[in-house]
Order: structure tokens, then sequence, then C-alpha cells
């Protein structure tokens, strides 16, 4: 897939030049700018950022350690596409470790901790209908660990962003094609509200639902999507 980068502006800020792009490239995968299975310019987009490629590589490798690249001899930098199977094992990785995380999150829950959490997901709603489809990762995430960061279970929390990168990518195309935002926003309100009651096991019991229910949903999109995609091409491969 031929791209074109574009100098103007984009020249990133010396002193912390592999961690904005780390940021920067992180924030492009997540919206869908590059596609999966699709390798990256590294000289064009060295030229782009205005760096070396000694700092893009570095910022390249942790991308690969969160499972938004991965490197593949002879292409270099690949953005990787998940099979069904491993988007199960995220999905189930997050029904395991989310529930407990927000369990033990909210005794320590403060009035403000709920107040935030209730304005970002304001904000969620407010970019769904908006159609702002490249927010629409960043506030989910920010939503949920709005309410779990008072587990104080840092290690957990940056495991479960990883998955949350990992997920991130496929439930954007499942809200855009599916209008699954209603269903997102009428579950996170009704999560919200057990944590407001300090229902420690209702709040647990409906986020597990939340994210098995929307990962099943977005398994199945994707392999009817793949197997559509599959059938097109053996058809105009026989043209």
């Amino acid at each position: 897939m031929k791209r074109f980068f574009h100098d103007a502006g984009t020249a990133l800020p010396r002193q912390t030049l592999a961690s904005s792009a780390v940021d920067s490239l992180r924030k492009r995968i997540l919206r869908g700018e590059f596609q999966e299975n699709e390798t990256l310019n590294q000289v064009a987009i060295a030229r782009e950022y205005a760096i070396s490629r000694i700092p893009l590589r570095e910022a390249m490798r942790q991308l690969e350690a969160e499972g938004l690249l991965l490197f593949q001899p002879g292409k270099g930098a690949v953005v990787p596409g998940l099979s069904s199977v491993e988007i199960a094992e995220v999905v189930d990785l997050r029904a395991m470790l989310e529930p407990d995380l927000l369990a033990k999150a909210i005794p320590r829950q403060t009035s403000a901790d709920l107040e935030a959490a209730s304005g970002i997901l304001d904000q969620f709603e407010d970019a769904f209908r908006d159609s702002a489809v490249a927010s629409w990762g960043e506030l989910n995430w920010r939503f949920h660990s709005a309410l779990y960061a008072p587990s104080q279970c840092a290690l957990t929390m940056g495991f479960v962003q990883s998955l949350h990168h990992l997920n991130q990518r496929y439930a954007r195309i499942q809200i855009a094609l599916t209008k699954w935002e209603k269903r997102a926003a009428k579950e996170h309100r009704a999560i919200l509200a057990a944590c407001r009651r300090k229902d420690k096991r209702k709040a647990a019991t409906l986020l597990r639902a939340h994210i098995l229910t929307a990962g099943q949903a977005l398994i199945q999109l994707l392999e009817t999507q793949r197997g559509t995609r599959e059938n097109l091409e053996v058809s105009s491969a026989w043209r």
C-alpha cells in the first residue's frame, strides 16, 4: 500500500524523540490509519517526523512490546492482524482481570473519581453522536481506567491497558459498522451506577458481561468480514 507523508508541521520535539514517536504512531495505528499487515516505511516516517532511524526504531520496538507492531525478516515493522483466536484470548484475559480490578477499586473510589468517570462518559457519548471515530478508543480506556485506578494495582493496570490497545483497533470497526454505541453507553452507565452504590459484586458482574458480549460480537463481525473478503479474492482470481 503506497502512502505519502507530509513534512510540514510534523517534526517532533528533539528532547523526547522516541517517546513522541511512540505516542504519535500508537495513535495512528489505533485509529486505523495503517491497515492490517501493512509494512511501515521507516525512511518516510523518519523524514516526516524529522528524526533519525535510531529513535524511530526504539519507538517501534516499544510498540512491538505492546503488540501493535511486529518485526518480520525482510519486511521490517508490520502492523499485525489478530486472528479470531487471539482476539478471543484478549477478551478472556480482560474478562478475568478487569472485574477483579474494579472490585478492588470500588471501596477506594471517591466521589471525585466517580464524577471524573461520569464526565469522561459524557465525552464518550458526545464522540459517538459526532462520529468522532478517532477518539472512541481513547475515551473508552479513560473511562475504564478512571474506575480501575483506585485499585492501586499499577502492574495489572499496565497489562490491561495493553489489552485495550490490542482490542481497540477492532472495536472501532465494530462500533462503526454495528451501531454498538447505544448498547455500550447503556452498559457503561449501569456499571457506573453500581460503583456509586458500592456494589462490588453487581459492578463486576456487569463489567464481565459487557466485555464478553462485546468481544463475542466483535469476533463474529470480523469472521464475517474476513470470510467475505476471502470469497471475493477467490472469485476475482477465477475471472
